[in-house]
């Protein structure tokens, strides 16, 4: 097998509160969403955040959601062509408050600056530049 990337990752996220994944992911970060209207007309049981053109974040509603453990989850990766002054700016004008202040983490394409912050569900999310 020869992968060339990350085609997406799947998070489960409490079913009552999809209006707060809207709000973290479309509107402080910026994402695309996608199916989020086939979500809620019942035709699809998930809705996608769009982070490239090869790679998307599944979110799936669960009424059964149980927050993420250390044990269980640590983090997701995703980086971002803004460099690491923009991310953060962009972050606190959005009150996200930020887990890790920015710093060089090693990642699949080499070490580059990055921060982490959590989601409403308690996800933790590192945001990483692209060099």
């Amino acid at each position: 097998m020869n992968p060339s990337h990350l085609d997406h990752a799947n998070l489960v996220i409490p079913e009552d509160r999809v209006d707060d994944a809207v709000a973290f992911y479309r509107d402080t970060l910026g994402f695309d969403l996608e199916d989020l209207d086939a979500y809620r007309a019942g035709e699809r049981p998930i809705f996608s955040v769009r982070l490239s053109a090869t790679s998307l974040l599944h979110l799936s509603p669960d009424e059964s959601f149980e927050p993420p453990a250390e044990t269980n989850f640590d983090h997701v990766a995703i980086v971002v062509e803004e460099d690491v002054d923009t991310i953060e700016q962009q972050l606190t004008d959005a009150g996200v408050e930020i887990e890790r202040e920015p710093r060089e983490l090693k990642g699949a394409t080499g070490t580059a600056p990055a921060v982490y912050v959590r989601d409403p569900f308690g996800y933790r999310v590192e945001i990483k530049t692209s060099a």
